[in-house]
């Protein structure tokens, strides 16, 4: 089906026919005699030829074409109508730099196998709604509960670490997910906490928090990140060491417990991806059903003439001139 975005624009195409061109008043002083030249000769020589009007007119109906965007409308296409609630809350703490994990044979730091495992996760979530909470010093929302996967990936792949501090609130970034599902209805509140450390920093306690998505029916899936073993070459050899000391995983068990969730051991992308089965078990939630009409731009179409129409009469008022100086010159 035929669209047009802007057609109020349609009321710009008699607009030339209000705007009075200005005659430049021409010298009539005399004439410089030049020997063997006659005078009508110049004065006919010298005028050169006056584009075609309707070329203009052509010109300024596909620039007014261009400017009401047309637009070519698809066949109504519908989104589904079941789906889960998600929301991702992942750690940017300093440690989360720590190179520890593997990814196809090569050591990554955590953040980055997050971004790998995650990113495929949301690209299969379809029909459910996703959003995004990063947190450190304190909790922020980066994307609310939405349909629109592609954006959720993008602003988890443009995180970094230190992006907002370098602690770890864990009890502010589930108190924030809980403040956001009150504003949805029929869902079944999911939050999944991706962290490598323990509660340092925020203005409440995790099992406070917990508590309040319990009473509220918020589910919580955690996940601590972080190998158990990491060589490193010192003066004295190589020496193991452990580098998720830091990790607090009875804490992370007693959230998931007070929520009826599940906690996560994730020391490589295999255990991380497990996820992906827990959360396919629970039941999606129905929704009103909704459709949109997929859009083609066409605006450019007429552009493209009216770019090619000035070219041209720019060419031809160009050989014209030309043929006016050869002749001139003769």
């Amino acid at each position: 089906m035929f669209s047009i975005t802007w057609p109020w624009l349609l009321l710009l195409l008699p607009l030339p026919f209000f705007i009075k061109s200005k005659q430049v008043s021409k010298n009539t002083g005399g004439h410089l005699q030049l020997p063997g030249i006659s005078e009508a000769q110049i004065s006919v020589s010298s005028t050169p030829k006056k584009p075609n009007r309707k070329a203009y007119w052509f010109m300024w109906l596909c620039l007014i074409c261009a400017l009401i965007r047309p637009q070519w409308l698809g066949e109504p296409i519908e989104l589904p109508s079941e789906g889960r609630d998600v929301m991702l809350a992942v750690d940017l703490s300093g440690s989360m730099q720590i190179e520890d994990m593997v990814i196809n044979g090569k050591t990554v730091d955590r953040l980055t196998l997050i971004k790998h495992v995650i990113g495929d996760f949301i690209e299969r979530r379809n029909g459910d709604r996703l959003g995004l909470i990063l947190f450190a010093d304190h909790a922020y929302l980066q994307a609310p509960l939405t349909q629109d996967r592609r954006s959720v990936a993008q602003f988890l792949a443009d995180s970094e670490i230190g992006l907002v501090g370098k602690q770890t609130a864990i009890g502010e970034s589930i108190a924030l997910a809980v403040r956001r599902f009150d504003m949805v209805n029929d869902s079944n509140r999911v939050l999944i906490l991706l962290t490598d450390g323990s509660n340092n920093a925020g203005n409440i306690e995790p099992e406070v928090a917990a508590r309040i998505a319990a009473k509220r029916n918020v589910t919580i899936y955690t996940v601590g990140v972080g190998a158990e073993v990491l060589e490193r070459r010192s003066i004295f050899g190589t020496e193991r060491v452990n580098p998720s000391l830091d990790l607090d995983e009875e804490q992370l068990q007693n959230l998931a417990d007070m929520t009826n969730g599940h906690y996560f051991r994730a020391r490589n992308s295999e255990e991380l991806a497990q996820i992906y089965q827990k959360i396919d078990e629970l039941e999606p939630v129905s929704r009103d059903q909704l459709t949109y009409r997929p859009k083609s731009e066409l605006f450019y179409w007429p552009l493209l003439f009216a770019i090619l129409m000035s070219v041209v009469i720019s060419i031809r008022s160009q050989f014209s001139f030309s043929k006016i100086s050869s002749r001139g010159g003769k």
